[in-house]
């Protein structure tokens, strides 16, 4: 395995555990994962589900099953319209503690803010947003009857993460007849 620069060597070292008041923000514990509410919360709600241990995949793997499950009963339970379940996996993407950690991100109708005129900012492609400027799939780069159902013939365009946008908005040009 990689190690990975700053790695923590367990939980306990991280600052939702290390700091005077950590235990009163935990929120469910057992024996393999603790639920803690996020210092600095996105929403109203917003909790890192950390595991307790993490020399197996199945160790972050019930901290997602465990967000998603609290994610559904929120919805159910009309706390929240909707949610967002993540993680920040290495300093590219974002990751500041480097002990695994899984985020539930409540969301709600407004959340991101409103534009000057009231309409509030529109969600759609949701984690797609992480990237900016990349969040919005349903314009004119993609073609309206084109449904991703996966098998067949599909050829998908390369592209690297340091295209510019003006090359990714043209990929249909360069692409033509890719569908017979």
């Amino acid at each position: 395995m990689k190690d990975i620069e700053n790695n923590l060597s367990s939980y306990k070292d991280a600052p939702w555990c290390n700091n005077p008041k950590a235990y009163q923000n935990i929120v469910h514990e057992d024996e393999n994962v603790l639920v803690f509410k996020d210092r600095y919360p996105v929403t109203d709600g917003h909790l890192l589900f950390v595991p307790k241990k993490r020399q197996r995949q199945l160790d972050i793997t019930r901290c997602f099953e465990l967000a998603y499950k609290w994610g559904v009963r929120g919805v159910c339970d009309y706390k929240w319209e909707a949610f967002n379940v993540g993680i920040n996996n290495g300093v590219a993407a974002g990751q500041s503690v480097m002990w695994p950690h899984v985020h539930l991100i409540p969301r709600r109708k407004g959340d991101l803010g409103y534009f000057e005129n009231g309409t509030p900012y529109d969600p759609r492609g949701g984690v797609r947003n992480i990237i900016p400027h990349k969040g919005n799939y349903c314009d004119d780069t993609t073609e309206g009857d084109w449904e991703n159902e996966g098998g067949g013939n599909v050829v998908l365009p390369d592209v690297d993460d340091d295209s510019p946008r003006e090359e990714l908005d043209n990929w249909k040009e360069r692409y033509k007849g890719y569908r017979k």
